[in-house]
């Protein structure tokens, strides 16, 4: 790999596990629904303009109905449970749960495309279970009602990712990227707006922590991220670009640390480690192994991040 395109991967990875630290800044002041219009709606017009200056061409007439499939269940559901649950759980917890991506697009690909489900896979996905295990129960944090929702609710939102994956390789292959991304992005914030609560807390979002929040997570971990992943993707391929799974909890834990001061205890770390161990054995990464997750991310485009 290339300096620049290692230098790509290592900001993609900071930029997309500081999306947690972002939530966490900003949830509280605005609300989970509030925050993922502003998200969706600042960085989906972000992306149209860019898709447009690229020359690309939406064609919605054709492809409406993966915008919104994809806008609903890949963009808007996963973006706002991850929201709802940074009322409750730290940045870092969300970022090592987001790890579960490839259990479920393993699971996924051998339900509906055929792939193969090895034994290798199998005990990855048993060892990620006990990871999270670690994560939410031994963790720094008091296990509650309120803390194990949030927990299935950042998982749930890591199997939206897989089942939009899954279709993507079974049914859009023809759309760019690019294209996918911005026109599901603006089928998101429409799909967002009959969920809010009432007007925006203008006074919420003046505050300076909120509003470099809400400009970070939708700019910079929407809509730059974006674009330097399908970068990376016609740059080095889908397989070494897949390596920023493995990044993102690093960085995700590093900013909850630093800036937000969360603690982070022994089981955090350890069970941190196991899970992206268990990605590891279902990505078939490693001696015996041949990495099989990127056929469908390559499809789809779009990365397993929040």
């Amino acid at each position: 790999m290339r300096p620049a395109d290692l230098l790509r991967l290592t900001a993609l990875a900071a930029i997309w596990g500081a999306s947690f630290l972002f939530v966490r800044l900003a949830v509280p002041a605005l609300g989970a629904a509030w925050l993922t219009e502003l998200r969706v709606a600042l960085a989906s017009v972000a992306m149209v303009l860019f898709a447009r200056a690229s020359g690309l061409v939406f064609e919605p007439r054709r492809h409406w109905r993966h915008y919104l499939i994809m806008g609903g269940l890949n963009t808007a559901l996963p973006w706002a449970l991850y929201a709802y649950a940074g009322n409750f759980i730290g940045a870092s917890t969300m970022a090592i749960l987001n790890a579960a991506t490839p259990w479920f697009a393993a699971v996924c690909g051998a339900i509906w495309l055929g792939e193969r489900f090895s034994a290798r896979k199998a005990a990855g996905l048993v060892l990620g279970l006990a990871g999270v295990a670690l994560v939410v129960g031994l963790g720094p944090i008091e296990v509650n009602a309120n803390v194990v929702l949030a927990s299935l609710a950042c998982i749930a939102a890591t199997a939206c990712y897989a089942l939009c994956g899954t279709y993507m390789k079974k049914r859009a292959t023809g759309v760019s990227p690019l294209v996918m991304a911005a026109g599901s992005l603006v089928v998101a914030s429409v799909a967002v707006l009959p969920g809010l609560p009432g007007p925006l807390p203008v006074q919420a979002l003046l505050a300076w922590p909120v509003a470099v929040a809400v400009l970070g997570i939708s700019l910079l971990c929407s809509a730059l991220a974006y674009v330097l992943y399908f970068r990376l993707i016609a740059n080095v391929g889908p397989t070494k670009s897949l390596t920023v799974t493995f990044l993102i909890p690093v960085f995700g834990v590093l900013w909850g640390a630093v800036f937000l001061g969360e603690p982070v205890g022994g089981s955090t770390l350890v069970g941190g480690g196991v899970i992206l161990l268990s990605t590891a054995l279902v990505l078939e990464i490693g001696p015996g192994g041949r990495p099989r997750y990127n056929r469908i991310l390559s499809k789809r485009g779009k990365s397993q991040l929040p």
